[in-house]
């Protein structure tokens, strides 16, 4: 269900980022997906969201959400320089936290708002290596 300001939402890139991880939080949910931390910052990078999978597995979330794929899609975004720096805070968030032995991935979740209809949501699973 769409419930927001559409216009309002696209005119403001840091309000579409929040809405946008707010979202995937809620879809990783309906999967089964338990939340351990969002908005992650340290000084190697950030996490958009750490969570649990049905399974036990760490996932480390990386959330894009763009108004139109008008020139490249959302998955570009995710760039080299990007996964670097999510790895880093990744290693860091599992050792403040003493949980180096537990399985982990990475996965990004593209959410495309578009100028109608409901907003297009893809997930990747192991999307990018530790």
């Amino acid at each position: 269900m769409l419930l927001f300001n559409r216009r309002r939402l696209l005119a403001d890139r840091a309000r579409l980022g929040r809405w946008g991880e707010k979202r995937s939080e809620r879809f990783l949910k309906g999967k089964g997906f338990k939340t351990l931390a969002r908005n992650v910052s340290c000084r190697t990078g950030e996490l958009d969201l750490v969570m649990v999978d049905p399974h036990g597995v760490i996932v480390f979330v990386e959330v894009k959400t763009r108004a139109g794929e008008q020139f490249a899609p959302a998955e570009a975004m995710v760039t080299p320089g990007k996964k670097r720096r999510v790895r880093r805070a990744a290693r860091y968030f599992l050792a403040c936290h003493r949980i180096q032995d537990r399985i982990c991935r990475f996965d990004v979740i593209t959410i495309v708002v578009g100028d109608c209809g409901p907003p297009e949501i893809r997930h990747y699973e192991d999307a990018f290596t530790p």
